[in-house]
């Protein structure tokens, strides 16, 4: 990969900084990071001013269809999903709770899946994944050394949303992605956003001798596939809602007991390592900083907060070491076959094969579509 030599430069408004490859600032330091979002916020989509009364409609189209399962809430036992899973039963919906093991799950975050379970008392199912043959493939995601190693997690989980959807015969999907805290990531720390089952099957054939056999995969021709034949939405009710992330996991330990795990996305052990350690470390990537920039521009951190927040390391050197053992083990490789991988020149997604502009384009008229 190809590292562009620039002076460092923070964003006046934001945190993010030339860590960020791609970003780029106008006269006034502003990056372009905040600026997007900014639009984002204004569309009609997302305009607070009418939020209430497109969440009404939302909640009557889900409950017209008069389906035993009326929606599906995709859960992890993170805050995000977790409270979406409690506003749909508050709404007086009945979803049917769907969480995607790969096999990294958290004991904090299992226990937090049972205590939504059991309290709104909602049926729920474990979609388990073949272990073996997806750790043949997130290994070769780790020995491609691109950044994106939760893709082929990523790529999974809404594949077995579709699946469990149209075996149930449930035509929407709610979703816990919120622009508020999620408004901005640079696609370079991030791609797995657009879910590339192109880039995913190049990484997986060059990497590894392991078929595709029983990890389900969803890429473009699946979306289009299952949001225009099969008729399955994706909705997104948090962005609907006065929703801050802080005051929600609040919530959810007052009224349900959840425990809290640590960083975004920490519900997953290989995630949590993965963006704490090896993105910062590696890739020069701090996760924190998008999650920060996304709550600074959408009102719910100062960012002399943020940056207070950033002086911290993001990760505990203390358990680093049991940290590695424990990833090694579970790939089922020596400590030292880790060390080597880790070391490796980091790429993202701009060295292999994609489909980026043809996902994106797709995504433009999707949104055109349904709004």
């Amino acid at each position: 990969m190809s590292l562009k030599i620039r002076d460092y430069q923070m964003c006046t408004r934001c945190v993010m900084d030339t860590s960020d490859e791609d970003i780029v600032f106008d006269v006034q330091g502003i990056c372009h990071h905040c600026c997007d979002f900014e639009v984002v916020l204004k569309q009609p989509r997302y305009r607070k001013e009418d939020a209430d009364k497109r969440l009404s409609e939302m909640i009557a189209t889900i409950k017209a269809k008069g389906k035993k399962y009326d929606c599906i809430v995709g859960i992890s036992g993170g805050v995000d999903s977790c409270y979406t899973a409690y506003l749909c039963h508050k709404w007086g919906l009945n979803p049917l709770l769907v969480h995607m093991d790969n096999g990294w799950n958290s004991e904090i975050a299992v226990s937090n899946i049972k205590k939504i379970i059991n309290k709104l008392n909602l049926d729920y199912v474990s979609y388990v994944l073949d272990w073996n043959e997806f750790r043949e493939i997130q290994l070769a995601f780790l020995k491609s050394s691109i950044v994106d190693l939760e893709l082929p997690t990523d790529i999974a989980i809404p594949a077995s949303l579709y699946e469990t959807a149209v075996k149930h015969d449930i035509p929407f999907i709610i979703s816990g992605g919120n622009y508020s805290g999620e408004g901005i990531l640079p696609l370079t720390w991030g791609y797995h956003v657009l879910k590339d089952a192109f880039l995913y099957k190049s990484i997986v054939k060059k990497y590894s001798s392991t078929p595709l056999k029983k990890v389900p995969v969803v890429g473009l021709w699946g979306e289009i596939y299952y949001k225009f034949i099969k008729q399955i939405r994706t909705l997104y009710p948090l962005n609907l809602v006065e929703y801050n992330k802080d005051e929600a996991r609040a919530f959810l330990k007052q009224e349900f007991g959840w425990v809290d795990y640590g960083g975004k996305h920490h519900e997953s052990k290989i995630t949590a390592f993965w963006q704490s350690y090896a993105m910062p470390t590696k890739y020069n990537m701090d996760y924190r900083r998008a999650t920060y920039s996304s709550q600074i521009v959408s009102g719910q951190i100062t960012r002399d907060e943020a940056l207070e927040k950033l002086k911290d390391l993001p990760y505990e050197p203390s358990t680093i070491l049991s940290d590695k053992e424990y990833i090694a083990k579970k790939f089922g490789i020596p400590s030292s076959e880790l060390e080597t991988y880790l070391a490796l020149p980091p790429k993202t997604y701009k060295d292999f094969p994609n489909q980026k502009r043809l996902i994106q384009s797709f995504y433009t008229l999707y949104k055109k579509y349904t709004n």
